[in-house]
């Protein structure tokens, strides 16, 4: 069967240039890859077509052969007998690096760029009060952390030497093996990656490129942060290794359970039991708010334990904004306790003159109670 015009298989023009032959081929391996088509023997077929033809047309010389003599220019006894793609061969090594090259940071035969590695993020709790969460605060910290080695200047290597290209995977970190159809790659073992090798390591941190040392800080806590917010710190983390990047500290807050409010969201909760008299009575109390200051709340007349009063604008302030939230006042009413024999003398009297009016909640409950128990009667 007559082979396919190697251009017409990678769908490009006869006078096409490198880059879009190039694109071209990529898009039309990806397409027919083994890897995309488990079992697709059509499949398979067309990936070996794809790289044949790419094989030929991405070098000049073949290319130009091609171009006058086409498929005959590498049969046997061609002009260009013997230079033929021959199956997969040697030449899928250089598809490969056609293909995934720019994996391998772009470098062709030995660039020699150092593979620098981004230090670690770090993590630090810190715990603050509410009163700490409702004005904001700055805080001064220290974590132990690593730093730029000041010896070698983050390099690795001992004054007055420097890092050498691996020799190994020429600088690139990682080294291919060919296994039958694949090929595989995999960290380099001589320079564990890093594309250099350090002959001459700096004494201070062993060839690390950094040090162990505490540092302090300073955080900004903003007024209005609520339990589980985190602050950001970019680059100061760890060290890269031998001039790598430095990792960023993350600050995770923990707000510390109050004495007296309850926290939720931006509101705040505070339970004040009140005399059983202004219960009923009704009556002006006094509360305390989180900025410090006392506010006044009217009690009125029958109120029960667990009503409400809301103050506006007394709860926490809301982050990046000029608005507060609400506190609420949860009324407790207090039943006395160490009454004297007058006070309970006045006590029945009340009980006798009120002849149950004065308890509906009780007696609504207790006529409920009467309801169903004579119902299961019936």
């Amino acid at each position: 069967m007559a082979k396919r015009d190697y251009y017409e298989i990678l769908g490009v023009d006869s006078n096409v240039d490198d880059t879009t032959l190039k694109s071209a081929y990529r898009k039309q391996a990806m397409k027919y890859h083994p890897d995309r088509n488990p079992g697709d023997s059509a499949a398979e077929a067309s990936f070996k077509e794809v790289n044949e033809a790419y094989e030929v047309l991405k070098d000049p010389q073949k290319r130009s052969a091609y171009d006058q003599y086409g498929h005959a220019a590498f049969e046997q006894g061609g002009p260009g007998g013997g230079a033929g793609f021959g199956g997969m061969g040697g030449g899928f090594s250089d598809i490969f690096e056609d293909l995934f090259g720019d994996f391998m940071g772009g470098q062709q035969g030995g660039g020699g760029r150092s593979r620098q590695t981004r230090g670690s993020d770090l993590r630090y709790n810190l715990e603050i009060s509410l009163e700490d969460a409702y004005y904001g605060k700055q805080m001064e910290i220290k974590i132990p952390t690593t730093i730029e080695c000041e010896s070698c200047e983050g390099s690795g290597a001992e004054a007055g030497s420097e890092p050498v290209t691996c020799q190994t995977c020429q600088g690139h970190g990682k080294v291919r093996a060919q296994q039958g159809f694949f090929t595989i790659e995999r960290t380099c073992p001589n320079c564990q990656g890093q594309g250099r090798i350090i002959e001459n390591p700096c004494k201070t941190c062993r060839g690390e490129g950094r040090t162990q040392k505490e540092k302090t800080l300073s955080v900004n806590i903003p007024a209005g942060v609520d339990d589980g917010n985190r602050i950001r710190l970019s680059g100061e983390g760890e060290a890269g290794m031998r001039g790598g990047p430095t990792g960023d500290l993350y600050i995770f807050l923990a707000v510390d359970d109050h004495r007296i409010f309850q926290r939720d969201g931006q509101n705040i909760h505070c339970r004040v039991p009140i005399p059983f008299t202004v219960a009923t009575l009704g009556g002006d109390i006094e509360v305390p708010t989180l900025d410090g200051a006392r506010a006044k709340v009217s009690i009125t007349s029958g109120t029960q334990s667990g009503r409400k009063f809301r103050l506006r604008g007394k709860g926490m302030p809301v982050m990046n904004s000029h608005s507060h939230g609400d506190m609420y006042i949860h009324t407790i009413v207090e039943t006395p306790v160490n009454l004297t024999k007058r006070q309970k003398e006045l006590l029945k009297e009340f009980e006798a003159e009120g002849k149950g009016t004065h308890s509906p909640e009780s007696e609504g409950f207790f006529s409920r109670v009467k309801d169903f128990l004579a119902d299961l009667k019936d």
